[in-house]
């Protein structure tokens, strides 16, 4: 069995307000995609990666991948016109290189802090069970808007009944390629905010939890932005001590 990661830059991150896709945004001299790629790249359980680019940034990501020693890299596609149409792309790109029983890591470009005890985990259920999820409590309380009057609420859900969940998530390749093919199909669970977890479970999935990581953070905003230079920061400073 192999692992192939699948890791999804293809946005052009306008909601950070800069002139580049936020995935080649440069932090301390390297850009935010080859941090999460070096996490795929360190990883023993990592056979190869595939990276979904937004067009015309393809030769960046090869040329960045020669500069750092990300030499696991064997593909570079484009992504599609949503989230979902790129994952799709990912996957469809394994087709013929995957074998039925290798998982696919499925994780988002812009999350450059997965730790390598979460990428074992999801490696180790998805194995197991078929499909990991990465996933972490929900530590806040969640009231249901009335119906009657939206700025009141007379309903809770308990948050122990909860779990928040993001990426990397993995899964055996054949139900994954097959699960794209079957939503794309019937158009089920790739619209709007779905993800490929949204989308395995509208078809009728069971997903299995791993586990997660609170510094896994989505880089979306420029204070997340500023929240991973922290983070770098704090490591460097613990490394020194």
């Amino acid at each position: 069995m192999r692992t192939h990661a699948i890791i999804i830059a293809g946005g052009s991150g306008s909601r950070m307000g800069q002139d580049i896709p936020k995935q080649f945004i440069n932090v301390y001299d390297k850009p935010v995609l080859i941090y999460t790629l070096e996490s795929f790249q360190r990883h023993p359980d990592v056979d190869d990666i595939v990276v979904v680019c937004i067009d015309g940034w393809h030769d960046v990501v090869w040329a960045y991948a020669k500069q750092f020693g990300i030499d696991k890299l064997s593909q570079v596609v484009s992504g599609g016109a949503s989230g979902q149409e790129s994952i799709r792309n990912g996957v469809y790109a394994l087709e013929g290189v995957a074998a039925p029983d290798d998982l696919a890591i499925i994780h988002d470009g812009i999350r450059p802090l997965v730790a390598p005890e979460v990428l074992a985990d999801v490696v180790r259920v998805a194995a197991e069970k078929g499909n990991a999820v990465t996933s972490l409590p929900y530590n806040e309380q969640i009231f249901v808007v009335s119906e009657e009057d939206p700025s009141t609420t007379t309903q809770f859900i308990p948050r122990e009944t909860l779990r928040r969940v993001s990426t990397p998530q993995a899964y055996r390749f054949d139900l994954l390629d097959g699960a794209y093919h079957e939503a794309f199909e019937r158009e089920i669970g790739i619209y709007g905010s779905h993800y490929t977890n949204t989308m395995m479970v509208e078809l009728g999935h069971t997903l299995h939890f791993a586990a997660g990581s609170d510094k896994n953070i989505k880089l979306t905003t420029k204070d997340d932005l500023e929240m991973f230079k922290a983070y770098l920061k704090q490591d460097e400073d613990t490394w020194l001590k």
